[in-house]
């Protein structure tokens, strides 16, 4: 299990997962925003989202969950 969390205080723009969903490691889970800039948080690992901690609209502290990714088997 590998909790996503966020790097900065930001606003959230998109979420491009949902709970069940398989991953790849690098791919997107999240989009943010902050000063006008796009940040993409990335899966950690292969694996399958097991919580989406965030939707869109939401703001984010630095170090908030935005999401779990369970190891793929």
């Amino acid at each position: 299990m590998h909790e996503v969390r966020a790097e900065i205080t930001a606003n959230v723009i998109l979420v491009r997962v949902e709970v069940g969903q398989r991953v790849a490691e690098g791919d997107e889970l999240v989009v943010l925003e902050s000063m006008k800039m796009e940040i993409p948080v990335l899966a950690p690992v292969d694996g399958i989202v097991s919580q989406v901690a965030l939707a869109a609209g939401a703001t984010v502290a630095e170090g908030d969950l935005v999401a779990i990714v369970d190891d793929a088997s």
